[in-house]
């Protein structure tokens, strides 16, 4: 067994010599193990150093590419897409105040007066801020045109965070099932617009729909709890001016 020994210790037996002998070689064999292998990745770098500076060129390039797109390209695409946008937002916003609303969503969705609609936008801008809201607003327009296949096409492909406008695609896209007959489809999409954002102007809105679809589908006990929701949390909203008739009705047929 090896044996802790001082620095400065000479061996004085035969055996302790031997082992002295032992120890000191297995370090040279260390030692010039580690030179070799260090000799080694040296010889190999001077040889690959060409393949080296590729690989480094390769990733710096693909850096400067990445930035490069973003300033050069996505950033100026974004910007146009904006300006594209514009026509067709106007349009849409006269649509929603207007009276000619049917022609008016119409070119919302198609465009008028040499500009991008809200379908062109969406897919020649693709992955802009722009082109993610066209599909919203195109959504919408599909809607009040009654044509809910697309509607429910467009709003799915919408993406956002906002804590309006998120519920209110996925409430559009329960409407549009609605519309088709696919109540089962239509709760599951105005339930998710009430997990997804907890507001003052949505959340009763859907609780309002989810609750009277409910209702009318005989799920009773699910329409009460929906009412009580506004009653409860949202007395002051629109949905809350007629709850309690609602409320009774569901207790009533428990």
């Amino acid at each position: 067994m090896a044996t802790y020994k001082k620095r400065g210790y000479k061996p004085k037996t035969k055996e302790e010599k031997v082992e002295a002998i032992e120890e000191h070689s297995t370090t040279a064999e260390v030692f010039n193990t580690l030179d070799e292998t260090a000799s080694k990745t040296e010889e190999w770098a001077v040889k690959n150093q060409n393949y080296i500076y590729i690989i480094v060129g390769v990733a710096v390039a693909v850096i400067l590419g990445y930035l490069g797109y973003n300033k050069f390209v996505a950033e100026p695409k974004a910007g146009e897409a904006m300006n594209e946008m514009y026509k067709a937002q106007q349009y849409f916003d006269q649509a929603v105040n207007g009276v000619e609303k049917d022609s008016l969503y119409t070119l919302a969705l198609n465009g008028g007066e040499g500009k991008y609609g809200m379908v062109d936008i969406a897919d020649k801008y693709s992955g802009t801020p722009a082109g993610n809201l066209a599909n919203y607003y195109a959504g919408m327009a599909y809607l009040n045109l009654n044509k809910y296949s697309e509607a429910i096409s467009y709003l799915n492909n919408f993406s956002s965070d906002d804590i309006m406008l998120a519920p209110l695609a996925k409430g559009g896209i329960g409407d549009a099932f609605v519309q088709l007959n696919q109540p089962k489809d239509a709760m599951d999409y105005y339930e998710q617009a009430i997990a997804i954002s907890n507001n003052e102007f949505t959340t009763p809105l859907y609780l309002y729909k989810a609750g009277t679809l409910a209702l009318s589908q005989g799920e009773n006990q699910k329409a009460l709890n929906y009412f009580t929701r506004i009653k409860e949390e949202f007395s002051a909203s629109n949905e809350a001016s007629n709850i309690d008739v609602l409320i009774g009705k569901a207790e009533a047929s428990l």
